[in-house]
């Protein structure tokens, strides 16, 4: 059975009643869109509700306020910054807010607040907890170096045993401070029923649906690594006359890209049947328009939150085989897997997906919706958190960190480069 808020975070609650309201330090680069920061703001609202006090550090944002209407403090600190002197003088604001706040836990959640974090906890009474979403290019020996801030936490959250496994290998985290915590969807968002006539029919006017036509969606930012130009190889080989590909994402940084993607629509003449959406501000209500939900990423995602959206939607959904969707897709169950690149096998998936009969769709929908009800709410994720905050808070007091001043502009500088 699925637990509820009133249930959850025992291990937390309980240390609460038996000890002090701890205090719980998120930090990440801004509150816009994203999966870190949904994560976040979601966990805020889970340590109000247990009983603790929450503070998130950020640059600011689009959604800064979610954090105050559930209870929380918003500080803005220029966090996001990869400049080697601001993240040297953000090692002394936040050690600063640290002792001030009387902080008990620091939860760094990216890689250039971690910098800055890891160094601001040394010499205080805090415990220190990150966060890994994606398993980084490692490249050259300080660029590792700068990645490894993320691997430095006395508990390292990995959002996928996939990057829990990146993390032993290529930063020798101890496994015994590696906690798996998957990312998790609001099913009363992420909900057949949550979606109303009039949100369908508001998104498929926006979107320019052709009427009749099977809906081919791909959920992502226009990046040549989320595999768009392998999904139009596909669809040109199906050659389905009444077939519709939607790519629904922003372009934000990638418009040269963009303009590479459209050419390659041209050439593979889908002009008429392909279109680009670079916003969309009811998700989803534009999974329910989908027939099918594609995710064809050619390199590997540390969760991969598209593919669990599109099961709670009751969506058939295809993604390449590897890295954590690997974890939330159950094969040949609740959706396809594909080996990444491979046109054919991507096409036969896609045929399968679209074939599928009434009944068909309605045992993939009831599988998916089931899987992530089991495995993937934001209830088991906020649960899994709160329960490695009062882990180590219930380690009790320990000797404060010696303080690290060492940290300098120039070390960071060769990190970050």
């Amino acid at each position: 059975m699925m637990k509820t808020w009133d249930s959850a975070s025992l291990t937390f609650r309980r240390f609460v009643e038996q000890n002090h309201a701890p205090v719980i330090l998120q930090i990440l680069p801004a509150l816009n869109s994203g999966g870190v920061e949904q994560g976040v703001i979601d966990i805020n609202a889970a340590i109000v509700r247990a009983g603790g006090k929450s503070i998130v550090v950020s640059s600011g944002g689009l959604r800064v306020h979610e954090i105050a209407k559930a209870g929380g403090t918003h500080i803005e600190m220029p966090v996001d910054s990869k400049n080697p002197l601001v993240m040297a003088a953000n090692v002394g604001r936040l050690r600063k807010l640290i002792r001030e706040m009387n902080v008990d836990v620091v939860h760094a959640c990216s890689r250039a607040p971690a910098w800055s974090a890891g160094r601001a906890v040394a010499g205080t009474n805090a415990r220190y907890v990150t966060s890994c979403h994606a398993a980084h290019t490692l490249g050259g020996m300080f660029k590792r170096a700068y990645n490894a801030s993320i691997a430095k936490g006395e508990r390292v959250i990995a959002v996928s045993h996939f990057l829990a496994d990146y993390l032993e290998q290529n930063y020798k985290v101890d496994p015994n401070t590696l906690r798996v915590i998957h990312r998790g969807v609001a099913l009363e968002k992420f909900h057949p029923n949550s979606v109303t006539p009039d949100r369908l029919i508001k998104v498929s006017q926006q979107m320019r649906i052709p009427e009749g036509a099977a809906v081919v969606m791909l959920p992502a930012r226009i990046s040549r690594i989320k595999g768009h130009m392998f999904l139009l190889d596909a669809i040109a080989a199906l050659g389905k006359k009444d077939l519709f590909c939607l790519f629904l994402g922003t372009d934000i940084g990638n418009e040269n890209y963009r303009k590479e993607l459209e050419a390659y629509i041209d050439s593979k003449g889908l002009a008429g049947s392909c279109r680009i959406i670079t916003n969309c501000d009811d998700m989803p209500a534009a999974y329910m328009i989908s027939t099918v939900v594609v995710c064809p990423t050619l390199q590997p995602e540390g969760f991969g939150r598209v593919p669990v959206e599109a099961q709670a939607m009751g969506r058939p959904v295809i993604a390449t085989d590897h890295g954590g969707t690997r974890e939330t897709i159950l094969r040949d169950e609740t959706g396809w897997l594909v080996t990444p690149g491979d046109v054919d096998a991507l096409t036969r998936s896609l045929h399968e997906a679209i074939s599928l009969d009434g009944r068909g769709r309605a045992i993939l929908a009831t599988r998916g919706m089931s899987h992530v009800a089991q495995h993937f709410t934001n209830e088991q994720m906020c649960e899994g958190t709160l329960d490695v905050y009062a882990e180590l808070l219930g380690a009790g007091a320990v000797k404060a960190l010696p303080s690290n001043d060492s940290f300098t502009a120039s070390e960071a500088d060769r990190a970050a480069g």
